[in-house]
């Protein structure tokens, strides 16, 4: 007997874009992304983007019209005190439309909430198909995993769980575990943990031997580039990825225009090729004003991370600035102090306005405005002095900020439209691209036409430039015949339609409740439980006895962390980025000759012992107390 071949549903892939206000929200929906995350008003991981419920509730209004969705981040450790806070947040996050909130402190699983989705935070530290089938059993319905996975290591997640799997593909890059940083609050007190990182990564550091000899001086030596994955999204897919994130909830909207449409059409190019395998997440068209282009976003150069392997040594970090250089413009044939400051060899056209910047010969960079540019010759705004040879930056572009200020895209849903008369009414049904359909009609005493009518008809019917919809003639269906319909009547069947499918289309979209945890919960990890486990409050603790797990220490925001070595010594970062690697110094293919051991990182007085971990191909860092 033959077997029928299975026919499986094409995979729902999302465009996951970052929003810090509302208005930016709005312009990564209208330039493809089919889910927007944000900020709560408290909690959310970037303490500057958080967001009112009432700007909330418009979002998810205006997003769930294009069948895209609204994300919110509570993704910081709860203290005690706020877990009543908390819990009324969430209530009102659910009744603003909300479609899921992408949480890190599992002690939520214990609170009174209402059945919102939650997502697991990349702050979960998801690493491994046990921890990822572990946050599946325990309810989460989506995972974002640690933006440190090669592509068979996600193949390997994707083999152990059911629900879908978020990653990065742009942006800044943390150089530790996310969720497993405590640099910034051992050193200042605030707490990435707690959405209030102070970026130590992306501090200047001199490098030292064990006897205080400065082996490098004043580099950013755990400064990452950025990430960028746009070339490697199809391996991304066929690792099982589905859910595609952009960082950026602190980016302006500039950014975000430009970053999301350049991923939405890398992925619709994906899409379109294997419409049987692959589908969009939302509805609509994007029509774009612009040509993205990656390398005119802020950037401090570009990695893939460790997507496929760590690539040669110097491309994963960028030890001369922490900022955006920007694109190389030309190169400086000649400086002066008189009526010009300097002159350029370059093939690309200066704006007045740009800004432009160039590394001076103790490899710091030095920024400057441009007035205007003649044959070559720069006029600066104020006075600089570039060396001949330099090479020339730039990180703003006057004339595409401009560009971008404005109006820059359009989505379109597609429609289907039925005219008809019943009886004496006059009918017109639309149809959307998902199929959802709304009728409006009007009396209407049916006259013979002195003059041919579709063609006039079809004109007003086509006129729907204000809203969000599109309609080709030949997906008109005019079924009215010769009579005379005025002008005004059709009109306002045409808006009233519309107006009928909005209302419809945000009714209609349905936020998936909360998944059920499994019966039984296992613990993949270690116990009893330590620091780097991030157990912040009661409610957490409680969820981990529930499994028979002991909680050794609470997380470091809680209590003073105790000394991981004899020396009293706190590890305040792993990393699986390794400085000697960077510097063409791995001890695994022996460069252990081209810097000593050990080797320390210090900075305004503070102290770090690097420890390497070459059979795990992992880096630490210690801060000496």
């Amino acid at each position: 007997m033959e077997r029928k071949q299975e026919i499986s549903e094409p995979k729902r892939i999302e465009l996951l874009a970052p929003a810090r206000d509302a208005a930016t929200a709005f312009q990564a929906v209208l330039h493809g992304a089919d889910a927007v995350y944000m900020g709560a008003p408290s909690h959310g991981a970037r303490h500057q983007a958080a967001n009112s419920i009432d700007d909330l509730r418009r979002v998810a209004d205006f997003a769930h019209a294009y069948g895209a969705r609204l994300y919110v981040t509570v993704n910081t450790l709860v203290y005690d005190d706020e877990i009543p806070l908390v819990e009324a947040l969430v209530w009102d996050l659910y009744r603003a439309g909300v479609d899921a909130l992408i949480v890190q402190d599992l002690g939520l699983l214990r609170m009174n909430l209402p059945p919102i989705a939650l997502h697991a935070s990349t702050q979960c530290d998801t690493r491994d198909p046990a921890k990822a089938r572990f946050l599946q059993d325990a309810g989460f319905s989506q995972i974002v995993l640690a933006r440190e996975l090669s592509l068979d290591e996600i193949r390997s997640v994707a083999g152990a769980v059911d629900v879908p799997l978020e990653v990065f593909v742009h942006g800044a890059l943390c150089v530790s575990y996310s969720g497993d940083c405590q640099a910034s609050h051992m050193l200042t007190g605030r707490s990435a943990n707690r959405g209030e990182c102070a970026q130590v990564c992306r501090f200047p550091f001199d490098l030292e031997d064990a006897s205080g000899r400065k082996l490098l001086r004043d580099k950013h030596l755990l400064s990452l580039r950025d990430m960028n994955r746009s070339a490697m999204l199809a391996d991304l897919l066929d690792a099982g990825a589905t859910s595609f994130k952009i960082e950026g909830r602190l980016k302006d909207a500039a950014y975000v225009k430009n970053v999301v449409a350049a991923y939405r059409c890398a992925l619709d190019e994906i899409i379109d090729a294997d419409p049987a395998r692959y589908r969009r997440s939302s509805l609509g068209r994007v029509e774009l004003g612009f040509t993205p282009d990656l390398s005119k976003s802020f950037n401090r150069g570009y990695t893939s991370y460790f997507l496929t392997d760590p690539g040669a040594p110097g491309k994963m970090a960028t030890f001369g600035s922490p900022k955006w250089i920007g694109e190389e413009v030309g190169k400086v044939l000649a400086g002066s102090g008189r009526r010009y400051n300097a002159r350029l060899k370059t093939g690309v056209t200066l704006n007045n306005g740009d800004g432009l910047g160039y590394f001076d010969e103790t490899g710091t960079f030095r920024g400057f405005r441009l007035n205007r540019a003649d044959n070559g010759v720069l006029f600066t705004a104020t006075p600089v002095d570039i060396p001949s040879g330099a090479l020339l930056y730039r990180n703003s572009d006057a004339a595409r900020a401009r560009l971008m200020a404005g109006e820059t895209a359009t989505r379109r849903i597609a429609l289907n439209v039925r005219l008809r008369t019943s009886g004496n009414r006059l009918v017109l049904d639309l149809e959307d691209e998902a199929g959802l359909r709304v009728s409006s009609a009007a009396d209407f005493e049916p006259q013979p036409a002195r003059t041919p009518q579709l063609e006039s008809r079809r004109r007003i019917l086509m006129k729907l430039g204000g809203t969000r919809y599109s309609l080709a003639a030949e997906d008109i269906v005019d079924e009215a015949g010769e009579v005379f319909v005025p002008a005004s009547v059709l009109t306002a069947l045409r808006r009233e339609a519309v107006a009928a499918l909005d209302t419809a289309r945000i009714a209609r979209h349905h936020c998936e409740p909360r998944r059920e945890p499994a019966a039984e919960l296992r613990w993949p990890g270690d116990a009893p439980l330590t620091r780097h486990d991030n157990v912040a409050n009661s409610f957490a603790r409680g969820f981990y006895a529930g499994m028979g797990i002991e909680v050794g220490a609470m997380a470091a925001e809680v209590e003073r962390p105790a000394p991981d070595t004899p020396d009293g010594e706190v590890c305040v970062m792993e990393t699986r980025y390794c400085l000697r690697r960077e510097l063409g110094a791995c001890l695994k293919q022996g460069g252990a000759s081209k810097l000593p051991a050990p080797l320390y990182l210090t900075s305004s007085g503070n102290r770090f012992r690097l420890d390497f971990d070459c059979a795990r191909c992992r880096m630490r860092v210690f801060l000496s107390r």
